[in-house]
């Protein structure tokens, strides 16, 4: 028993927190290749992840004429706009084809032609066609079940529907999680070595591509318990998002652009280069409907062939929305899809706190500097989940100066890539296990949600100036108030997207710049001076009582 916990759990060897691809992958390689006793702790069900709503493909070299791998780097570069990690990169996309492979060998069925070969496609910001696919706009449902599946099989406890409140520290390291279980019961899952992989935190807007559960519980986490965090003010919005009252708002995938749909403003026009990366085109968007006064603009893929067959799972959700895209323009607008950045990790995947790893969207490993290539998140999962099981197995148990971690432990010059500024910020203290005498009502709460969420996509979106991000923060401050009176999973999760949300706006408002996935409105152009990682938190917690402060 521990000390205020209910239930201590019986250790394993890595808890893997968070069911998409970078946790499940590392699972299943711990698991069945290492032996290892590994854990799964997650909110949902383990089939409900981000990676489940994930359309686009797989970026990943595997014909080597006349693509390459030094190409596939340098077109995640130039998206990255100056912040990328190049040994990061470097690893990505070497690494990535063999991660493919392992997929492939657990089941997943990528698209083929009629010879038998894999059917590659080309979305924005790739000079060629690499990109895998599954079902047309399927692949992330079909790699989840392939994981999902390989799981059950091989993982020694799997905690579904537990909410994950905050680390267990001992001896200045992770030592597991403290989480409340579907019967109300909380429990100290003790672990070796944790794995955070909760994905990202889309739902802090009030229009994204992200499922319910994308609250950023693993960078709050973090956060709390004084782990270093950088990047988050580089929230990628994916710039063809439905525009419909459903939300998550329906993806409509890259792949539909790189096969020739064309972008429109709401007079017929065209505007923008379908085929450059997504922040350019979110931003172009965002401009062109200001200027136009709308709130949308549309999507032409009446001209491409063979629709439903190529993309069946997107032709279903048009359909339910009562659209036909052979005849008809689809309305869209940006929706928040990705967080470029997370918790600082090293190549490979260490955390700044020894014993805490982070793989895939709730990491920081340096691959998406200040913008994300289409389809690398999946590789990135893939790649970097793979490599915190091979250090754990080699007995790592702590950072190095490598990737996104070498700007927190080296003292670097101020102007160099990944060079890093520590601020000074206090998030909340762990979250309450039980709720004050005025606790929130469900409709506050959820009243509460939605004006946190508007209130970041109006001030913190697209667009962003010195003012908006002020107002912004009025509304936060607010909304963490009402999460502090209460103590369930409705109100841990405001928590955690207040906490996401403030750290956010503080790098936004400390970013004087444009670049990337970032835009101030007040100041347009790059700066070279913020070539450089902006990190929260870096000091390491040392709780007696084993608990995140």
């Amino acid at each position: 028993m521990s000390d205020d916990g209910d239930e201590t759990l019986r250790e394993v060897d890595l808890l893997v927190v968070g069911s998409g691809v970078a946790g499940l992958s590392a699972a299943v390689r711990a698991a069945d290749i290492h032996g290892l006793r590994v854990g799964v702790l997650t909110k949902g069900e383990l089939e409900q992840s981000t990676t489940r709503w994930a359309q686009g493909g797989v970026a990943a070299v595997l014909a080597e004429d006349p693509d390459s791998t030094d190409l596939h780097l340098a077109d995640t570069l130039s998206a990255g706009a100056g912040l990328c990690e190049v040994e990061a990169v470097r690893v990505l996309v070497d690494e990535g084809p063999g991660r493919v492979q392992d997929l492939i060998a657990l089941g997943a069925m990528f698209d083929r032609d009629a010879h038998g070969e894999l059917q590659l496609a080309r979305e924005g910001g790739h000079t060629l066609p690499r990109i895998v696919h599954a079902g047309g706009a399927a692949t992330g449902a079909e790699i989840e079940r392939a994981l999902v599946e390989a799981v059950q099989r091989t993982a020694a406890a799997v905690h579904e529907h537990a909410f994950a409140l905050d680390l267990l520290i001992d001896g200045g390291r992770a030592a597991g999680v403290r989480a409340v279980t579907a019967d109300g019961r909380t429990v100290d899952v003790r672990a070796r070595h944790v794995l955070l992989a909760t994905g990202g935190a889309g739902q802090v807007f009030s229009v994204t591509t992200n499922p319910l559960e994308a609250t950023g519980d693993g960078v709050a986490m973090a956060l709390r318990a004084g782990v270093a965090v950088a990047d988050v003010e580089f929230v990628q919005f994916h710039p063809t998002a439905l525009h419909h009252p459903r939300m998550p708002r329906p993806l409509l995938s890259e792949a539909l652009r790189g096969h020739g749909a064309l972008l429109r403003d709401t007079t017929g026009a065209r505007f923008v280069d379908e085929l450059l990366p997504r922040d350019e085109v979110s931003r172009a968007m965002t401009r062109r409907m200001l200027d136009l006064g709308v709130d949308h603009c549309w999507l032409d893929a009446t001209g491409l062939e063979d629709f439903a067959a190529r993309f069946p799972t997107i032709m279903t959700s048009l359909a339910e929305a009562g659209l036909d895209p052979t005849v008809d323009w689809l309305p869209i607008a940006p929706a928040a899809h990705y967080l470029c950045g997370g918790i600082v990790t090293d190549l490979d995947g260490a955390s700044s706190l020894p014993g805490l790893w982070s793989a895939g969207e709730a990491a920081c490993s340096g691959v998406h500097g200040a913008n994300r290539l289409a389809s690398n998140s999946l590789l990135e999962g893939m790649v970097f989940g793979a490599r915190v099981v091979e250090a754990v197995e080699r007995g790592v148990d702590g950072p190095r100066a490598t990737g996104a971690m070498r700007g927190v432990l080296e003292t670097t010059g101020p102007d160099a890539i990944g060079a890093s500024v520590l601020r000074d910020w206090t998030p909340p203290g762990r979250l309450p296990r039980v709720a004050s005498g005025d606790a929130p009502s469900p409709a506050e709460v959820a009243a509460a949600r939605d004006r946190l969420q508007r209130a970041m996509t109006t001030g913190a979106g697209v667009l962003r100036s010195a003012d908006s991000l002020a107002d912004t923060d009025l509304v936060v401050a607010e909304v963490t108030a009402v999460a502090a009176r209460g103590a369930d999973p409705s109100t841990w999760e405001l928590a955690n997207l207040a906490v996401n949300a403030a750290a956010l706006l503080d790098a936004a408002e400390a970013r004087l710049e444009s670049r990337g996935a970032h835009t101030r409105s007040d100041h347009p152009a790059a700066d070279p001076a913020f070539r450089r990682r902006l990190v929260l938190g870096g000091g390491l917690p040392a709780g007696p009582s084993g608990e995140a402060g």
